[in-house]
């Protein structure tokens, strides 16, 4: 980094000075034309850009099915969406990326193409974009009718983005804290959030060019037990960081928890909240839309069980309005899912969000006040972030992080906390049963102290760490709370 981070839009000049940089790091790269790039995103149908897609549905009220999915070799990748997209009745598509690309290893990722040719089968579990560069990626999203998005799990971003996006993708997800603090031991926060700002300032570049460019933080973070305020949170954040860069589409993620009441409020707060804050900061004209995530935690292995919490997540999706839904295969627990297995669960999904598309729990009493006190709780950090950060967001986070403001349950970083542990309560919603130095005031403390009190009372034992033990393991043993006996 060669300027101070700050949370402030990038000069252009500066941006193009990094991005010789960022072009170096693999062949494909190398010579990359920003301008050939426009022309060709100008060109793509309205139908097949992800913004328009989830803007019109948001308009409509209806949740759009996306499932995860990507393999090796360009043909086979391009033959798995093509049959997600016909036989499972995909709204949206994704690119799931491999891991290699996701930590830059480029060559390592090359070794894996070569693998997967001579063995005839996917040696690696996603889609290496980087490697296959611009023109493979423009057979595979024009060679298919539905939008396609990017999903990976990269701290260093920016070679992914610049090769996608000219490869006719248009949305991208991932963020800062998002692929970092989840995901990562040793990466510090300022890197990836000067990273990802070089990501938001070349979707703001496209965007100046009147090219509609989808980004979305990536809501579950661990995908345990995760408070909805701590994943709000973050979600506001990058929303907030993006925007600042030029972003004018994002669409904010949250990880099913399993409480129906407590999922519908999440979506529900998730979006007024993000408004609000991206209103404050002057960014009122950004298109905000919402994802649930199907349950991201241990998954029964047998598949009529499976079916079961899929079920679950895709009603809590269509009754909390989501503008979409990411889906789960009913072959969770046996490891990377079959095509058919993929196909299934988005039928499974399909066929319950359109059942509900005319029905909505969003006003029902007991939904207000459990979103009522997310809002409490993901202002209060909210609030001191921006206060750690003397109104630089970007500081604040980092701040925060270090401070334990923000913490992330279950996080291998070295630079998160690592002081709050969470648990549900008697219904199955998430509460905090350690705060760790969250800046909660004694009433949203009492709150979560009851909560989880009522709970210990029903089972007869002492409110304590193995109630979290338990609940992690719980919905594989065919339950929601840790410690029930499964029926």
């Amino acid at each position: 980094m060669k300027e101070k981070l700050q949370n402030k839009k990038w000069d252009e000049d500066y941006f193009h000075s990094v991005r010789k940089e960022v072009l170096k790091a693999w062949k494909t790269g190398h010579n990359l034309n920003l301008e050939e790039a426009f022309s060709y995103q100008k060109q793509i149908p309205a139908e097949k850009n992800f913004s328009k897609k989830l803007q019109e549905a948001d308009e409509k009220g209806i949740t759009l099915t996306q499932p995860r999915a990507g393999v090796a070799l360009a043909d086979k990748h391009l033959e798995l969406l093509t049959y997600l997209e016909e036989k499972g009745n995909a709204d949206l598509l994704p690119s799931t990326i491999d891991s290699y690309t996701r930590h830059n290893k480029y060559e390592e990722a090359q070794v894996g193409i070569e693998e997967s040719i001579a063995k005839n089968r996917s040696m690696l579990n996603g889609f290496p974009a980087v490697n296959h560069g611009v023109q493979v990626c423009r057979n595979i999203t024009s060679s298919l009718k539905s939008p396609v998005q990017v999903r990976h799990g990269t701290p260093d971003a920016r070679l992914l983005l610049e090769i996608t996006m000219s490869g006719g993708f248009t949305s991208y997800e991932g963020g800062a804290i998002s692929y970092n603090i989840p995901y990562s031991k040793n990466i510090p926060l300022e890197k990836t959030i000067y990273d990802w700002q070089y990501v938001d300032r070349l979707i703001g570049l496209y965007e100046e060019q009147g090219i509609r460019i989808n980004r979305e933080p990536f809501g579950p973070l661990t995908g345990t037990l995760v408070p909805p305020c701590i994943s709000h949170t973050v979600a506001i954040i990058e929303a907030l960081l993006a925007a600042e860069q030029g972003a004018k589409c994002v669409t904010v993620g949250y990880g099913q928890c399993g409480n129906l009441i407590q999922d519908v409020a999440a979506i529900k707060s998730l979006k007024k909240l993000t408004k609000e804050y991206l209103k404050k900061a002057g960014h009122e004209d950004v298109l905000v839309t919402t994802v649930l995530h199907q349950w991201m935690g241990g998954f029964p292995a047998d598949e009529s069980q499976a079916y079961g919490v899929i079920s679950l997540g895709a009603a809590a999706a269509a009754l909390s309005k989501a503008t979409k839904v990411i889906v789960k295969t009913p072959h969770e627990a046996m490891g990377v899912p079959t095509k058919e297995a993929n196909v299934s669960g988005l039928l499974a999904t399909k066929q319950m969000v359109s059942m509900l598309k005319d029905q909505s729990l969003l006003n029902v009493k007991e939904v207000e006040l459990e979103a009522s006190q997310i809002e409490k709780e993901t202002n209060a950090i909210m609030s001191k972030a921006l206060e750690l950060g003397e109104g630089d967001l970007a500081i604040g986070a980092i701040r925060a992080i270090e401070l334990g403001i923000l913490d992330i349950p279950y996080s291998p970083s070295k630079y998160n906390a690592d002081k709050l542990f969470p648990a549900r309560d008697n219904s199955g919603a998430v509460r905090i049963l350690d705060m760790g130095n969250l800046p909660f005031n004694a009433e949203i403390k009492e709150f979560h102290a009851e909560k989880l009190k009522d709970r210990a009372k029903i089972e007869n034992r002492e409110v304590s760490i193995q109630m979290a033990i338990d609940d992690i393991y719980a919905v594989s043993m065919g339950v929601l709370i840790g410690g029930r006996n499964a029926i």
